[in-house]
């Protein structure tokens, strides 16, 4: 198998500082976060790359023999899966599903085929944030418009006092036997069960209020905590939060689409932030100290050195965005504009004169 070449993935030179290596992750991932659209095979690479490249230790030995060598892993340590909300990314399920998959895979689809006819469908809404929002995160209440579980038979379908019963046309199964006539004889064939609709059991006395259904359209405040350094198009998932599931099945999950809006003075480009600063003509020439927005919404005093150009850029760090795969934050970077006056006083008119007398 050849070599990868971890360099070569986080876009590096071998002799890349750990500060080089950080920043070349952190836009990386940032790209190709599976949660922003990106690519998972791609995203797993470049965290292979990271976590070798950013270890001292296992760098050495990369550099030297072209692999690492580390022990099996122990109960309870890491196992290089990247964390979101407390689980590893990528995995997020529990015993029910480990069941289904299980089904799936050996193509035990009876049961699994029962489960998924009643669990809810997903949603998926649309967040607007400010720029702002993105800095420090932002409390959000949504009110969503969707199935939820009837509260007078508990989302079991089934009139209070009254039984959930064995159907009577499946025997349990969920499945019966489709029999049709053709010119030479009949055909034979399973199908779901119309009777109870694939699920085994149905109530003995349909619900008044859902009529046996389990769930009643109405809505439902959601309170949900949007994390700092979300971007455009990114999917925030709320599990549990989406459609009731038929007759007490699984609900759905709650999808949110983030939308930031564009900002008046930063331009984003992945977690650095971007704008324009007008310095007087005079700073720019013998040099000072200019006063540079942030985000926070309160300005930093920078030092530009004499003689700088219009156009130039300076760099401001960590005055940017929050990693939303990690610890610290982006840059601010600024574009010096050097203000020329309109309207010059006679005092302010003899001094330029006398400049450019001096050849300035």
């Amino acid at each position: 198998m050849a070599k990868k070449d971890y360099y070569e993935i986080l876009g590096v030179p071998p002799d890349a500082s750990p500060e080089e290596i950080r920043k070349a992750y952190y836009r990386l991932a940032h790209k190709y976060h599976p949660d922003k659209g990106g690519d998972p095979e791609k995203f797993k690479e470049i965290n292979e790359a990271y976590r070798v490249l950013s270890d001292p230790e296992k760098r050495r030995q990369y550099d030297m023999y072209g692999r690492v060598f580390e022990e099996a892993p122990t109960a309870g340590a890491e196992t290089g899966f990247e964390w979101f909300f407390g689980k590893p990314f990528g995995f997020d399920f529990g015993f029910e599903d480990l069941e289904e998959m299980v089904e799936d895979i050996f193509g035990l689809g009876f049961k699994k085929r029962r489960k998924s006819v009643k669990r809810g469908s997903d949603i998926e809404v649309r967040v607007d944030l400010a720029l702002e929002d993105v800095l420090k995160g932002k409390q959000e209440k949504i009110l969503i418009k969707k199935w939820i579980k009837c509260q007078r038979c508990e989302g079991t379908g089934a009139e209070p006092g009254s039984r959930i019963i064995k159907c009577s046309l499946c025997g349990g199964t969920g499945y019966a036997k489709e029999i049709k006539k053709i010119p030479f004889g009949q055909i034979t064939r399973t199908v779901i069960c119309p009777e109870c609709k694939g699920e085994g059991y149905k109530p003995e006395k349909p619900c008044n209020v859902c009529h046996g259904e389990g769930r009643i359209k109405g809505t439902e405040e959601i309170s949900v905590f949007i994390p700092p350094g979300v971007d455009t198009n990114q999917r925030i998932k709320i599990k549990g939060k989406g459609n009731a599931g038929r007759k007490g099945g699984k609900p759905g999950d709650l999808y949110l689409r983030i939308f930031v809006k564009k900002h008046p003075i930063f331009e984003r480009k992945g977690d650095d932030l971007y704008t324009t600063v007008e310095v007087p003509l005079t700073a720019a020439v013998l040099g000072g100290k200019i006063e540079v927005p942030t985000l926070e919404k309160e300005k930093i005093l920078f030092k530009i050195p004499a003689g700088t150009k219009s156009g130039e850029i300076f760099k401001v760090s960590e005055k940017g965005l929050p990693h939303f795969s990690g610890y610290g934050r982006g840059d601010l970077y600024f574009r010096v504009e050097i203000k020329i006056p309109k309207r010059l006083t006679k005092k302010q008119r003899e001094l330029l004169e006398k400049l450019r007398e001096e050849g300035l």
